[in-house]
C-alpha cells in the first residue's frame, strides 16, 4: 500500500497493491498502522454510498462545521470520479487551494479528506458509485458548502462537468470570500 501526500498539508491518496491471478485479485484497502502516521488518530463512525447515474454529475463542495466536522475516506466502487478537496482552514498557508485525484474502481485508490476541507467530485463515467467513511455522524445543522465553481478557487473540472446535475442546495452555496472562518490549522 502506497500513501501519497500533496503540496497542501492534510489530504492523502491511498493506492493499494493488487495481487492477481486467473481468478481475479486481492487488495488490502486499508491499514490503520500506515494511515494513522499521515492522517492522525481517526475513528470512522459512519459509512455512506452514492450512485450517480450520469457522467458529468457534480456533487459538492460539502463539509460539516465543528463540533461535527467530518474527515472523509473516499473510494470509487464502480466507475470513476475526479475527487476534489479545497483547504478552507482560514489561517492555512494553502487556504483556498485545491487538490484533485481521479479515483477509479479498477485502481481501488482512495482519498483522505480531513476536517477543514470542502469536498466534492465529478463523475467521469455513468453509474459511478462512491463509498466513504466519515469521522462524525451526519448533522443537518452543521452541514455547509462552498460554491463548486468559485473563480477565486479555480478548480479545473473535467469538460464533461454538467452544472445541470447540481442539487438545489449546491446551486446556492457561498463563495470562499463569504465563508466564515469555520476552521483553523490548530483545530
Amino acid at each position: 500500500m502506497e500513501c501519497k501526500t500533496f503540496s497542501i498539508s492534510g489530504p492523502v491518496e491511498i493506492i493499494p497493491r493488487k495481487l492477481g491471478d486467473e481468478r481475479g485479485y486481492f487488495s488490502e484497502l486499508f491499514r490503520e498502522d500506515r494511515f494513522a502516521p499521515l492522517a492522525g488518530d481517526v475513528t470512522f463512525v459512519q459509512e455512506n454510498q452514492s450512485l450517480s447515474a450520469r457522467a458529468g454529475t457534480i456533487r459538492g463542495l460539502h463539509f460539516q462545521t465543528h463540533p461535527m466536522g467530518q474527515g472523509k475516506l473516499l473510494r470509487c466502487a464502480a466507475g470513476a470520479i475526479l475527487d476534489v478537496a479545497v483547504d478552507i482552514r482560514h489561517d492555512s498557508p494553502s487556504f483556498g487551494q485545491w487538490i484533485a485525484v481521479e479515483l477509479t474502481a479498477e485502481k481501488c485508490n482512495q482519498l483522505w479528506v480531513p476536517v477543514g476541507f470542502a469536498h466534492g467530485f465529478c463523475t467521469l463515467r455513468p453509474d459511478s458509485v462512491v463509498t466513504y467513511r466519515v469521522t462524525s455522524y451526519y448533522s443537518p445543522e452543521h452541514d455547509k458548502g462552498l460554491m463548486w465553481n468559485d473563480p477565486a478557487i479555480g478548480i479545473v473540472w473535467p469538460d464533461l462537468a454538467d452544472p445541470d446535475t447540481l442539487s438545489g442546495k449546491d446551486r446556492v452555496q457561498p463563495l470562499l470570500a463569504d465563508l466564515p472562518p469555520y476552521f483553523s490549522v490548530k483545530d
